[in-house]
């Protein structure tokens, strides 16, 4: 533990050591005696160790990090001290635990025990309490030892302000916020985790390099004072030794060494009380007490001065989280903490247009929490994820019930949120690093995939996104999703069914996952294809299976992958009907089978749903012939294609009612017929002009611009900006769940941007100007 855990030890250090044995695997006659005898064991050790003879001694010994040193032995079981740490372990345990490693015995035993416990030590949510309980103690610390100032002479430089215990604070913290998420964090060392915390973006290039100067400096000055008479202190000469002991540190004077050593002291402090701020969140303007059983007037009058419509609601609904009603506030550590936040959180949901339904809302999401500490830690720590809340119950009901759902995804934006600029799948490879088992991937891959859709659905919120832009991030996530769910599927597979030699297998993404451009809330439609030699009868594992046996048992595993309910929600709802000869037909088809379908069989809806068909996993080589499928069944003939289409969309709208009016995809002149004509126009003319073949209406119009084809009531670039505009209006408008997008400040803003409008209504007049401009070419070209 401690410094010999991290290989950091003092020149006159003790060792903290834990004695842990396994009681099924010592060798003794009685089993009702072991503990006496692994007490009298670590009696004999500590006085092996730390006994001074002629010739000195070892080490002095410390056992006092042993779980519950008060009442528990000196040597513990070791379920004793699992069944601890998994019930009363405290964030301090945690710290220590941090440079834990085996050093004697059995090594890998040890080991295991250090295995068990991790998740003790490494939360899976980010743990923001642990910055007020490791604060908390430092405080402490300051407050009965006296160390709480800057000095020079007697300053201790391990416990006093701005020393070696603050920067390991100060990185110990940020580890157990951060670790439970980034292996690459559990480093033991201090200046190499620091390094680590660098890497992954927590702590800035300058307060690292700061840190670690000021660290090797002062374990040098501890070094020396420990050297003097091989004493075992912290603490620096007072005024009489200074210039001696300075002349030791190889300076030629004490002034010197006091302006070094106040530097570091004094950068190190910076950067503790930066991390450890204390904001006075109870010192908010008005009068707001949420106690008794009638609001107290001057309550009511604050809360109507900030716009609230029913205080006395807001009154009943505070007062029931004081009361430890629901189960995020029942113990007295959650309802502390909320009692310090209620003026911010009031005051935050106040600047909302409706600030008593987001009050509700937000009392929604509180009742859904599990536990409320970890959460109210987080906003006490991190003030403006109150904002941001705020923000998003006041604008996007769709991001609300999200977030009420996955209250982790507020982590996952601290943590920096997902890696879309590119780097998708390497994001979501590191994510998954921790797990251990197929369970484990289905919850990452959960808990990835909603804190990256939350992430781009706030981006596009915000403005941040454009909604192009987050539409292609989606369908990244998803192609990055469903790829790592095929590769985990395929491997637990192949332990009873082994591989199939020689074989591929892909999928191919249709509608708006395969045209590049998913909203939130999408399905997925999706078509199994693979690959195998006809000579190669059945797979090689101890169950072994026919190929077109094994590949759609393959597909069904992964339909389950994705759309199962775990603890971490569900990833996504798919859609197979767009396979061939749809329900009635297999889940995976060969891809011979496929080839034929396609060219022989497949009806001219199908052949219009493949226009935006693309390859989202797949080997490249099977990708190729997919794509040079696509392209050959595009460019054959397609007798009698226009009455096809139009009788297609005349089914279609008498099928439904009467949309509403912000049903962009259905309402005539809307993304239904953009989307036709755009999906005819490269069915007729992709053999004459093979670059027609795009996935998605905006594009196909622009390349019908660029191949010089007939246009008709307008060029075919104004209707290429209607569909990519009546596209992003649909993508924003998908923030306000089933609730009037006019009533979302924030998305009635981002759609008059959008259209160049100077307010909502004006958004209203395009809409309607771009449908019938839409219906003009529809009928111009589909007329019979």
């Amino acid at each position: 533990m401690g410094k010999l855990g991290a290989a950091e030890l003092n020149y006159s250090s003790d060792i903290d050591i834990v004695l842990i044995y396994d009681e099924a695997a010592l060798p003794v006659r009685r089993r009702d005696r072991i503990g006496q005898s692994m007490v009298r064991f670590a009696r004999g050790l500590v006085r092996l160790l730390q006994e001074r003879t002629a010739d000195g001694y070892v080490q002095r010994v410390d056992l006092r990090l042993r779980p519950d040193p008060a009442s528990t032995p000196l040597a513990v079981p070791g379920r004793a001290a699992e069944a601890y740490y998994e019930s009363m372990g405290q964030n301090w345990e945690r710290a220590a635990m941090l440079k834990a490693r085996p050093v004697a015995g059995d090594l890998a035993a040890g080991q295991a025990f250090l295995d068990y416990i991790r998740p003790f030590i490494w939360r899976r949510s980010l743990d923001f309490w642990a910055i007020q309980d490791i604060h908390s103690i430092k405080r402490q610390i300051h407050a009965h030892r006296g160390h709480d100032r800057l000095a020079i002479a007697g300053h201790n430089v391990k416990l006093g302000r701005g020393g070696i215990r603050e920067i390991e604070f100060y990185v110990q913290t940020q580890q157990l916020i951060w670790g439970g998420r980034d292996v690459s964090l559990r480093v033991r060392p201090t200046c190499e985790a620091l390094e680590a915390l660098v890497v992954a973006g927590h702590v800035e290039r300058g307060a690292a390099d700061s840190l670690q100067d000021a660290y090797r400096f002062l374990r040098g000055v501890e070094h020396r004072i420990q050297m003097i008479d091989d004493r075992q202190t912290h603490e620096l000469p007072d005024a009489g030794g200074l210039a001696g002991f300075a002349r030791f540190m190889g300076y030629g004077g004490q002034d010197a060494f006091t302006q070094d050593l106040l530097g570091h002291l004094g950068n190190v402090r910076q950067l503790y009380d930066s991390l450890f701020s204390e904001a006075d969140t109870l010192a908010e303007p008005g009068n707001l007490v949420f106690t008794g059983t009638d609001p107290d007037p001057g309550t009511t009058t604050t809360l109507t001065g900030l716009g609230f419509r029913n205080p006395q609601r807001v009154f009943e609904i505070v007062r029931a989280w004081h009361s430890g009603s629901i189960r995020a506030t029942r113990s007295a550590r959650a309802r502390e903490i909320l009692t310090e936040l209620v003026p911010s959180l009031i005051k935050s949901l106040a600047g909302a247009r409706e600030p008593d339904r987001v009050l509700v809302d937000f009392d929604r999401f509180l009742a859904r929490l599990p536990l409320g500490v970890p959460v109210f830690a987080m906003f006490q720590t991190n003030p403006q994820l109150i904002d941001l809340v705020a923000e998003v119950l006041s604008n996007s009901p769709f991001l609300a019930e999200h977030m009420t759902h996955h209250p982790g995804v507020l982590e996952g934006i601290l943590a920096g949120g997902a890696a879309l600029d590119g780097r998708v799948r390497a994001d979501l490879g590191s994510a998954l690093r921790i797990s251990q088992t197929y369970q484990d991937v289905l919850d990452i891959v959960r808990r990835w995939a909603n804190d990256a859709r939350f992430e781009v659905g706030l981006g596009l919120l915000q403005g941040r996104r454009a909604p192009r832009e987050a539409g292609a991030d989606l369908s990244e996530i998803a192609d990055a999703t469903v790829e790592a769910l095929l590769t985990a599927t395929l491997e637990e597979f192949r332990e009873r069914h082994g591989a199939f030699p020689d074989s591929s297998f892909a999928i191919l993404a249709y509608g708006k996952w395969g045209s590049g451009d998913l909203t939130l809330g999408s399905d997925l439609d999706m078509v199994a294809v693979y690959d195998a030699p006809q000579d190669v009868t059945h797979s090689d594992g101890p169950k072994p299976l026919w190929a077109s046996t094994y590949f759609n048992r393959l597909m069904q595993r992964l339909q389950t992958a994705i759309t199962a309910q775990t603890g971490e929600g569900r990833l996504f709802e798919i859609d197979l009907r767009l396979r061939p000869s749809g329900k009635d037909g297999p889940l995976a088809i060969h891809i011979d089978g496929f080839e034929r379908y396609q060219k022989e069989d497949a009806w001219t809806w199908e052949h219009m749903a493949l226009v935006r068909s693309r390859v989202a996993v797949g080997p490249p080589e099977l990708a190729a012939r997919l794509d040079a499928i696509r392209m050959e069944v595009l460019a054959q003939p397609h007798s009698g294609l226009r009455e096809a289409v139009r009788d297609m969309r005349a089914k279609m709208a008498a099928g439904r009612k009467a949309g509403e009016p912000f049903d962009l995809k259905h309402r005539p002149g809307g993304l239904i017929d953009l989307e036709f004509l755009a999906q005819y126009l490269v069915l007729n003319h992709a053999a004459a002009h093979p670059p027609i073949a795009e996935r998605s209406a905006a594009a196909v119009f622009r390349a019908a611009q660029a191949a010089g084809l007939a246009s008709g009531p307008a060029s075919w670039e104004e209707l290429a900006a209607t569909a990519a505009r009546l596209a992003d209006l649909q993508a924003l408008f998908r923030l306000s769940g089933e609730a009037p997008p006019e009533h979302m400040p924030a998305l009635a803003r981002l759609a008059a941007e959008r259209c160049g409008c100077p307010d909502f209504a004006g958004v209203c007049e395009r809409i309607e100007q771009d449908g019938v401009l839409t219906r003009r070419f529809f009928e111009h070209h589909l007329a019979c």
